[in-house]
């Protein structure tokens, strides 16, 4: 790789915060940056190859810490996740039984042994999408408090659960290797809840700053590459590496420097380049040979939408069903795991891609109709 091949990537994915502009649209921002992956990649002119080891490392380290931005982004100390925890938690394990059902059908039509991966797709709810919904559309109420321990519950046992489901031959090994980062993110976990407690992080903090040392950045960095490198090691995805350092950070409470600096490094530079590799390597080229994948990308997109309205029924708004059917982490962890494996079918990463892309379609437009209206109210028995 060289600085101009770095630089045409670093470029490029400056396409998604210009689409991403319009803020009525409501587009995400990777989906400029997969955008320009795919014309600069594979199925475009060819002018990176995402086989570059280099491009490939530093796309790994861009995941790492965009799964770590997406742990840190459930609320996991909001008081309102407590507030709806029992109902909120009902929802989520509905949604995954009616996933279940609806993923044996689509399998069944389109001949595909996925059952547990496109349950775990349809299921799965994005925290990192959704509370900036939340947030920016002012949503209350007491039909808004059972939502966000639905999509923290969603979010957090989709993405333990896609390297078991996409590799059922090695579920076993993956259960193992899921166990141990888990354990020592726990580990991490208490060590900075020790620190914390006895001001040993405030102390490290205020060196930091006076000094400008950023030793907060510094020491978070090397906790992320080391549960990385044992998710390697143990032959796991490094998302659910840096998925439940997140997780840990955002139980203790993220420092507001260093949110900073970590929004820097990862939408400045490591992410954008992750979601552009991405884009790179996705062959949608095979959509075209296997036209049947862009009807799979239409159903599971669809499909989540509908599992997550069909909460109506346990008097759930039908919107707010919508906008907790808005995933991208789930997904796009799913294509990389399984891109990097080998394991998918020709087209079958793009159709992941479209589907994905589809609900957040969908959480975008609902969220603009409940924020007509911010306060929502249970809706009529």
């Amino acid at each position: 790789m060289s600085f101009a091949a770095l630089a045409l990537i670093t470029t490029v994915g400056l396409l998604g915060p210009l689409l991403a502009l319009p803020s009525r649209l409501s587009l995400p921002v990777i989906l400029g940056e997969l955008a320009a992956g795919v014309a600069v990649g594979h199925s475009g002119v060819s002018l990176v190859s995402a086989d570059d080891p280099t491009v490939t490392f530093l796309a790994e380290i861009g995941f790492a810490l965009v799964m770590f931005v997406a742990g840190s982004h459930v609320p996991v100390r909001d008081p309102r996740l407590k507030s709806g925890l029992r109902i909120g938690a009902a929802r989520a394990v509905s949604v995954g039984v009616v996933s279940t059902g609806l993923a044996w059908l689509i399998c069944t039509t389109f001949d595909v042994d996925r059952v547990g991966l496109y349950a775990v797709l349809m299921a799965s709810s994005s925290a990192a999408i959704i509370m900036p919904i939340v947030e920016s559309e002012k949503l209350t109420g007491p039909s808004v408090l059972p939502l966000f321990p639905q999509i923290a519950l969603a979010d957090a046992v989709c993405i333990v659960a896609v390297p078991l489901a996409i590799d059922p031959p090695h579920a076993g090994r993956a259960a193992l290797g899921a166990a141990a980062v888990i354990a020592a993110a726990l580990v991490v976990f208490l060590i900075l809840r020790h620190y914390d407690a006895t001001g040993v992080r405030r102390r490290i903090h205020r060196l930091s700053t006076k000094r400008k040392f950023a030793l907060e950045l510094r020491i978070n960095l090397a906790i992320l590459f080391a549960l990385s490198a044992i998710a390697v090691y143990t032959h796991v995805s490094i998302m659910l590496a840096g998925f439940s350092f997140g997780l840990a950070v955002a139980a203790i409470g993220e420092p507001r420097r260093l949110a900073h600096q970590l929004f820097a490094i990862t939408e400045g530079f490591l992410g954008p380049l992750y979601f552009v590799w991405l884009g790179m390597s996705l062959d949608l080229r095979a959509l075209g040979a296997h036209p049947s994948m862009i009807g799979l990308g239409l159903v599971l997109g669809l499909g989540a939408v509908a599992v997550h309205a069909a909460m109506r029924v346990t008097k759930q708004r039908a919107a707010l069903g919508i906008l907790a059917a808005a995933q991208l982490g789930v997904p796009v962890s799913a294509v990389t795991l399984g891109t990097q494996l080998d394991l998918l079918l020709p087209g079958e990463a793009p159709a992941i891609v479209l589907g994905a892309l589809i609900t957040v379609a969908f959480a975008a437009f609902a969220g603009s109709r409940l924020g007509r209206s911010p306060t929502v109210p249970d809706p009529p028995s």
